[in-house]
């Protein structure tokens, strides 16, 4: 630890942010065990690059899990609405981070009226990170209020699974995570089911990821089955 401490304060001095980055993330991985270097992380939080701040939020949050030391810091980190590692990170705060919560609605329906529009206008969405903005963030906003946002999070991720295949493993994680909330994708489940080939994997590893995906649906199906149906609002 004291090394990559050592390591990360050169890299910055030498302005070698594309090192600094990932040795941070090296320190967080300890978790409070690095602790004794979150006097070398901390000023990194208002570092010049982008990347860098991010990686030394969540080292922060990693090292000592306070939400009023690391809650502020996410505004202006998510002022980049494909900033995903910050995305992620409000998410793993969890309740804490409600006061992100408009930043992070603001993001998701940008990117819902945007792919919209590409939509309406039969243009293809071509820059894949216009629907892994909605799985990362539609992720978050479930992991910080839950129920609360349970369609507008299905609506999202449904939509980012359709329009780029290759969002089914993320977008079945947080699926799975939701139990009863997850009820209105079970047609889509059911179908990706019924498909000869899930995904949209072509490197070495697409048997594996396929399998994944078709574990991950029959539980959820199997589970969403067994489930009472909601009752309706109002309803006692």
């Amino acid at each position: 630890m004291p090394a990559l401490a050592y390591t990360v304060h050169t890299a910055v001095q030498h302005k070698q942010w594309h090192t600094a980055e990932p040795v941070l993330k090296a320190l967080a991985s300890f978790g409070p065990r690095a602790a004794s270097a979150l006097n070398v992380v901390r000023p990194l939080t208002d570092a010049d690059n982008v990347g860098v701040r991010t990686a030394a939020a969540s080292c922060v949050w990693e090292l000592e899990r306070r939400p009023e030391t690391v809650v502020p810091l996410l505004e202006r980190l998510l002022e980049h609405h494909r900033n995903f590692d910050a995305i992620d990170l409000a998410g793993r705060i969890g309740p804490p981070a409600a006061p992100v919560l408009p930043r992070l609605r603001q993001i998701l329906n940008d990117q819902a009226e945007e792919n919209a529009r590409n939509e309406s206008n039969d243009a293809a969405v071509l820059n894949t990170g216009n629907t892994w903005t909605l799985v990362h963030t539609a992720s978050a906003l479930w992991d910080i209020a839950g129920d609360c946002e349970a369609d507008t999070v299905v609506s999202a991720l449904l939509n980012a699974w359709k329009d780029n295949d290759s969002t089914a493993r993320d977008v079945l994680a947080c699926l799975n995570h939701m139990g009863q909330a997850a009820r209105p994708a079970l047609p889509r489940i059911k179908t990706t089911l019924e498909q000869p080939h899930r995904g949209n994997d072509r490197w070495s590893d697409a048997v594996a990821s396929d399998l994944e995906i078709e574990r991950i649906c029959r539980s959820l199906v199997t589970r969403l089955r067994k489930l009472p149906e909601p009752t309706p609002a109002g309803e006692q």
